[in-house]
């Protein structure tokens, strides 16, 4: 699986969570991300990735759209620089690379066993597999961050950044030092989508690999 793709299905596991319990200062970005998971039900926005090495110098950044609505259905359209397209329905985890030409599908569970991507099921809480700690505020937003509790999470840190009680950032860590960082445009909350949205059909001519 490409970095882009583990990226993408990190962010899926946090934004699709169960609810967490109120922690921390009310005013906090805690507090506003208790907030995102309580009450808000669907989001959309566009998104810009980028990867840092180990000396924060960019090696990678695309660009695209995303949307959710919970329980368990997603769609990241990635537009540049390439065209790929990462949708779960509720049952299946379809990533379709149109240079490719190829589809993968998977149960949107299925293989990832005590991982946080669990919680795509609805499984469990945040602070299972988490510790929560407000950050100070920097460059406008409240931050959060989140300490996987499994020494092979993939990541060593995530920091998620609220403007205004709004998601708008989130930055992971790996293990090799590289830093994963998106940041969210215009974002909505609660506003209807689409049922389409989620549903995927490879198109006539793709190699779907996995059924």
């Amino acid at each position: 699986m490409t970095k882009t793709r583990l990226c993408l299905l990190f962010l899926i596991m946090l934004v699709m969570v169960a609810p967490i319990s109120a922690v921390g200062n009310p005013k906090s970005g805690v507090d506003s991300l208790r907030r995102f998971f309580h009450e808000v039900n669907s989001f959309s926005a566009r998104f810009k990735q980028v990867v840092l090495d180990e000396t924060q110098k960019p090696v990678q950044e695309s660009s695209g759209t995303l949307w959710i609505e919970r329980p368990n259905k997603f769609r990241w359209d990635y537009e540049k620089p390439y065209k790929q397209q990462i949708v779960a329905d509720g049952q299946k985890l379809w990533v379709y690379d149109a240079g490719l030409q190829q589809a993968t599908v998977r149960d949107l569970t299925g293989g990832l066993s005590d991982t946080p991507a669990m919680l795509l099921a609805g499984k469990g809480r945040l602070e299972d597999n988490f510790t929560i700690q407000p950050l100070e505020a920097q460059g406008g937003m409240e931050w959060v961050q989140l300490k996987p509790r499994r020494k092979d999470s993939g990541y060593d840190d995530i920091r998620i950044g609220f403007a205004q009680g709004k998601l708008r950032a989130i930055e992971m860590v790996d293990g090799f030092g590289q830093t994963t960082r998106v940041t969210l445009e215009a974002p909505r909350e609660n506003a209807r989508i689409e049922p389409a949205r989620f549903s995927f059909k490879p198109p006539e001519g793709v190699d779907v690999v996995g059924e």
